[in-house]
């Protein structure tokens, strides 16, 4: 192969329509834009201008506040654990982790970590490790004779 022969793919570049080259072109004269009025010429800002009336936009009162650094998990219920447990999904003898968790498709990501809710009925005796739990399923596995250990969730960056 040489230099001269390297081309790319069929279809991968297309050619830019060049718009005002004249009538054969196909976009000659207005390139497009119709006869007169704002949006044939240049510099348009229609889509949040009012015509000197207060903006929409800026008429609304802002609400809320977005922290930039927030943990967010994935949430899997207790009954979905016992269920995927009876489908042999999950084995309850060995130690029930997070990446055990997405392996067997309780969750599609780990996100921050794995959140285990008290919804559902849990009968079978689990170990379960996972970033975090609520009250009420802690004290369900425990009824079950199961352990719960909830580890520390990664430092969000400051």
């Amino acid at each position: 192969m040489k230099l001269n022969e390297l081309h790319d793919n069929p279809g991968a570049a297309k050619k830019q329509k060049r718009v005002a080259r004249g009538p054969g072109s196909g976009k000659g004269k207005t390139a497009g834009r119709g006869i007169k009025g704002q949006k044939s010429r240049s510099g348009v800002a229609i889509g949040g201008y009012e015509g000197g009336q207060m903006p929409l936009y800026r008429r609304l009162p802002k609400r809320g506040f977005n922290k930039p650094n927030r943990m967010e998990y994935a949430v899997v219920n207790l009954g979905l654990i016992e269920k995927f447990i009876g489908l042999g999904k999950l084995d309850a003898k060995s130690e029930i982790t997070e990446d055990v968790l997405v392996a067997a498709g309780l969750t599609n990501h780990k996100r921050d970590g794995i959140r285990i809710l008290g919804k559902g009925t849990i009968k079978t005796a689990v170990k379960l490790n996972v970033t975090g739990a609520s009250a009420s399923a802690i004290e369900a596995v425990a009824a079950a004779g199961g352990t719960l250990t909830v580890k520390p969730a990664r430092v969000a960056a400051e």
